[in-house]
């Protein structure tokens, strides 16, 4: 397999260099040169294999010859090594809870399967990797976790300064060693935006061994499809029509990474973007112009983004012909009134706790099936309600206990280096602590 930049497609790498790389040349992110299919047979019996066996086949074709099949099983083994439940919530809809990983977010999922290739694709190397990553909430913390004491690996991550949960917070900054959190005074935006300058950099390119974890990455993006292929082997034991699938959408590599398990065969009805008030992508699906905007501030921080990277691998996987995007996915855009009065309803009706990410998913497929009589599906929860406690115990004025395994990360101290949306700033730091590991 092998992967060209979207911005220049002359430039053709395959997924050791993808992944390392993180992203080609002029910032254009990598996307695999040809989408495979899986046979009628695997979907249609995926009840006979081990969900291992399913995260393999999906991923096996994506790194080709770079990693040998017995490590793959392992990574993929490593990647999915905690629970996937899919559950109902009523008779309409059920939740993929993606949230029983180390870090209680579905991001736990790309950023293992990503720090277990970085760290075999190094193993051999004399050079250290730094791995560079913008964060809205939840992937700060997945990729700290996941990167946690690799060696020859450091991982600098830049999240918004008062602009993610207590708990996402303490997962990014409290673990120390290889991870160094950089606190900057603006939104996700700049913090992408600075990540991209990083990147494009010629002094930090020749001094600096750079990759990213955002997913923009390849290793990032395309593990994530693995999930929607575990949801599809329970989803036929419990119901016989396609689903309709809402993901809560900010960055949009989730989304992405589930129109490519459809495109390489997984039968979903529909796929809805689940958005907050950074509405660029159901505005686009509505006029057919994409424009980016501010971000604005929401309770379902992880979403707050103006400038989705990964839509445009959506329109690549649909050659840029919007009328089949529009016929496949809709979008809305939900505010925080709405979120919150979600929360409220569904744990009093259902007595099932949503957390404001999953809300904001539960209110989208709650107005397409009103739209569209008759349909089923699932949203995915991407994050425990006690990453979000105040929002979540405003709903409900319930206290939202901690798992036993934030107690004692809660304790510990945050470590943070609070800098502008300066990019100048950004540079000073890597150079110096470049020098520093010399």
């Amino acid at each position: 397999m092998k992967y060209y930049n979207l911005k220049d497609k002359t430039e053709v790498v395959d997924f050791k260099t993808a992944a390392i790389k993180g992203q080609g040349k002029e910032k254009g992110l990598f996307f695999p040169e040809f989408i495979p299919q899986f046979d009628k047979d695997f979907i249609e019996n995926l009840y006979q294999y081990s969900d291992e066996e399913i995260a393999f086949q999906c991923m096996k074709d994506f790194v080709g010859d770079t990693i040998s099949s017995d490590v793959l099983k392992q990574i993929v083994s490593e990647t999915i090594h905690f629970e996937i439940p899919l559950k109902r919530i009523n008779e309409q809809m059920y939740s993929l809870e993606l949230f029983h990983g180390p870090t209680l977010a579905f991001k736990d999922v790309g950023a293992k399967f990503m720090s277990r290739c970085l760290s075999y694709f190094m193993s051999n190397e004399n050079k250290k990797v730094t791995v560079l990553a913008a964060t809205s909430g939840d992937t700060g913390g997945a990729v700290a976790h996941g990167f946690y004491k690799t060696k020859n690996i450091n991982v600098v991550i830049l999240y918004p300064k008062n602009r993610v949960s207590e708990v996402q917070e303490k997962q990014l900054t409290a673990l120390g060693e290889n991870i160094s959190a950089l606190e900057v005074d603006s939104s996700f935006d700049d913090c992408q935006r600075l990540v991209k300058q990083a990147f494009s950099d010629d002094e930090i390119s020749s001094t600096l061994f750079l990759t990213s974890a955002n997913s923009i990455n390849v290793a990032r993006w395309l593990p994530q499809q693995i999930y929607y292929f575990l949801a599809l082997k329970q989803w036929k034991k419990l119901e016989k029509e396609n689903p309709v699938i809402c993901v809560p959408s900010g960055n949009f590599g989730n989304i992405c990474a589930g129109i490519l398990a459809h495109f390489r065969g997984l039968p979903a009805e529909h796929f809805i973007a689940a958005c907050n008030e950074n509405d660029v992508v159901p505005q686009y699906l509505r006029t057919q112009k994409l424009e980016a905007k501010e971000t604005i501030a929401t309770l379902s921080n992880a979403m707050d983004v103006g400038n989705p990277s990964n839509f445009i691998r959506i329109l690549e996987l649909f050659n840029y012909e919007f009328k089949q995007l529009r016929n496949k996915i809709s979008g809305y855009s939900i505010d925080d009134k709405k979120t919150l009065e979600t929360i409220k309803k569904v744990y009093e009706k259902d007595h099932y706790l949503l957390e404001p990410h999953s809300a904001v998913a539960y209110t989208a497929m709650e107005q397409y099936l009103s739209e569209n009589p008759g349909k089923k599906g699932f949203i995915l929860g991407t994050a425990h309600p006690v990453k979000f406690p105040d929002a979540v115990e405003k709903a409900t004025h319930e206290t939202i206990d901690l798992p036993e395994s934030l107690e004692s990360l809660m304790k510990k101290e945050k470590k943070s280096i609070e800098i502008q949306p300066d990019f100048a700033e950004l540079k000073r730091f890597l150079l110096y602590k470049n020098q520093q590991e010399l």
